[in-house]
């Protein structure tokens, strides 16, 4: 199987982009430095310009054909973080009752960071019981940026006052 890649600039840094003739793949957060020049894939313009929407605060919900490689658990956790609303948060509790197992949070909060559709599929939407910013790969600064991106076009708010 092919994997085609892209490097995408956006508001927070470098994005590497991967597909497959079929799916999205991944995601990812990656240095500058790893910049090089993008396949013309169809699937990678599409993910581009549904990523410029969203940053442009146009596009609340993806609509591309996803594939993540994980096991029965992870896929399970990652279909959850897809029923996060745009704009809305939820505690790595709560995920893990929507999970049917509150004594899963461990496995539930590494199956959240394994996730590798930043953005896409919306790790970022996990906070702590307390309302605190934990864990995201690309960086707490990140996870801020994009909550608070989120509150501003689905609430007209600027600063939601999370705590990191």
């Amino acid at each position: 199987m092919t994997i085609y890649s892209t490097h995408y600039s956006s508001p927070l840094g470098n994005l590497k982009i991967q597909c497959s003739d079929v799916n999205i793949e991944a995601v990812l957060f990656s240095k500058e430095d790893e910049r090089q020049e993008g396949y013309d894939h169809q699937l990678l313009q599409t993910c581009v310009g549904q990523l410029d929407e969203y940053f442009a605060g146009k596009r609340k919900t993806f609509d591309l054909p996803l594939q993540q490689r994980g096991t029965p658990f992870q896929q399970k956790i990652w279909d959850l973080l897809l029923q996060i609303p745009y704009g809305k948060t939820i505690s790595y509790n709560q995920l893990s009752k929507q999970y049917g197992d509150l004594k899963a949070i461990r496995a539930v909060a590494s199956a959240n960071g394994k996730n590798s559709l930043a953005i896409i599929v919306p790790c970022h939407r996990i906070i702590g019981s307390d309302q605190s910013l934990t864990g995201y790969a690309g960086g707490l600064w990140r996870k801020k940026w994009l909550l608070e991106h989120e509150a501003t076009f689905h609430l007209g708010v600027r600063q939601l006052g999370l705590a990191m």
